[in-house]
C-alpha cells in the first residue's frame, strides 16, 4: 500500500515550527515525513533556511515514522561529512531514513565560492559523490581524485541497516541515467503523460521493481480563492522549468523571475482547491503508476488545517480504494 509523507518545507517554516507539524502529522495519519535542504529560500517571502540535517536529529526522536530528504552533495556538501551524518541517522534511527540525491541548484551551491558547473559536469560529480558514500558504509578506506577529492577517509559509526540512495529526477533523461545506479527514484508531479514517460524512462534502465517516489506540490486551505492567493504568494518563483531552476544564483534573482508570474500560470504546477476531495480525485490518478510514497507538500502557510484535514479525511479515503 502506498505511503503517504507531510513535506516539512526549510524554506518557509522555522526549524521549531516544522517540529510541530511533523509530529502531529505522525499523530494523524500520515506514514512519514519527508524534508528539504536548502541554504537560501526561493523567495524573501519564504524567508527561511534551517539546517535539515541538524533538524532531522530532533524530528527523528520526537516523531517515530520514517523520514526522508534530498540533498545535493559534491560542492557545499563534502560527500564523506554527506555520509558520516547519514551514517549516524540511520544508527540512531534504523530503518526508518531515506534519502534522495541531486545534483544541486546554484542558489544553494554557489555560497562556497566555486564556480557553479554545468549540467553535464554536476551529474558526473552526483555518481561520484554516490560511488563515495557506497564505499565508505562499507565500512571501507577511501581515497579518491576526480572531481570530488577523498583521502583517507573511512566512517567507524556505521548504521545496522543501510539507507536507501535515491535519485532527484525531474525530466526523463535524468530519470533513465538513475535507473542504472539508484535504489530508487523520486519526481514531481505534472501533466499525467509526462509523469508517467519519467517513470517509464526510469523502470527501462535499471529501475524495474524499485521505489519511485512522488512529491506533490499542492494548496489547501478554507476556500479555493485563499488556496489561490496562498500558492500565489509563497509558490511562484518555484514553477519554472528545472534548467531555470538550478541556475539562478540568488533569492533576489527568484523573486525578479517571478514578477511576470500570474495567478493563473500556478495551476499548471500546483493542485490548488480547497475541497479535499478534489485532492483524493487527483491523487487517485498517481496511485496507478504504483509510487511507494506520496510526498504532499501544501505550498502555502496553513499547515495544521492541511495536516488534520488531510490526515482525517484523505488519506483514510485513498486507503480504502
Amino acid at each position: 500500500m502506498t505511503q503517504f509523507s507531510y513535506h516539512a518545507s526549510h524554506e518557509q517554516f522555522a526549524p521549531s515550527e516544522l517540529v510541530r507539524c511533523a509530529v502531529l502529522a505522525g499523530q494523524t495519519g500520515f506514514d512519514a515525513i519527508a524534508s528539504s535542504d536548502h541554504f537560501h529560500p526561493w523567495s524573501k517571502r519564504q524567508g527561511h533556511s534551517g539546517f535539515s540535517f541538524a533538524w532531522l536529529g530532533a524530528a527523528m526522536q520526537a516523531s517515530s515514522v520514517p523520514f526522508s530528504m534530498v540533498c545535493a552533495p559534491g560542492q557545499r556538501y563534502h560527500p564523506a561529512i554527506v555520509a558520516q551524518a547519514i551514517a549516524t541517522l540511520c544508527e540512531m534511527f534504523p530503518g526508518r531514513f531515506d534519502v534522495a540525491l541531486g545534483s544541486g541548484e546554484a542558489l544553494n551551491e554557489q555560497i562556497t565560492g566555486e564556480k557553479w558547473p554545468d549540467k553535464r559536469t554536476r551529474t558526473q560529480r552526483l555518481k561520484e559523490c554516490v560511488d563515495i558514500f557506497r564505499q565508505l558504509f562499507a565500512g571501507e578506506t577511501v581515497n579518491h581524485q576526480g572531481l570530488i577529492r577523498v583521502e583517507n577517509a573511512k566512517l567507524y559509526t556505521l548504521p545496522s541497516q543501510l539507507p536507501r540512495l535515491f535519485c532527484a529526477a525531474v525530466s526523463k533523461e535524468t530519470a533513465q541515467w538513475a535507473g542504472a545506479w539508484a535504489d530508487g527514484l523520486i519526481t514531481v508531479h505534472r501533466p499525467f503523460d509526462e509523469l508517467k514517460q519519467v517513470v517509464d524512462a526510469f523502470r527501462s534502465n535499471g529501475g524495474e521493481g524499485k521505489p519511485i517516489h512522488l512529491k506533490v506540490q499542492l494548496s489547501y486551505a478554507q476556500t479555493d480563492n485563499s488556496a489561490l492567493n496562498g500558492a500565489y504568494d509563497q509558490w511562484r518563483t518555484n514553477i519554472f522549468q528545472g534548467t531555470v531552476l538550478g541556475e539562478l544564483p540568488s533569492t533576489a534573482h527568484f523573486d525578479a523571475a517571478a514578477e511576470f508570474v500570474k495567478q493563473e500560470d500556478m495551476k499548471r504546477m500546483v493542485r490548488i482547491s480547497a475541497d479535499p476531495y478534489q485532492h483524493v480525485d487527483w491523487l487517485k490518478e498517481d496511485l496507478s503508476l504504483g509510487f511507494e510514497r506520496i510526498i504532499l507538500h501544501n505550498v502555502n502557510r496553513e499547515q495544521e488545517q492541511f495536516i488534520r484535514d488531510f490526515g482525517n479525511h484523505v488519506l483514510p479515503a485513498l486507503r480504502s480504494l
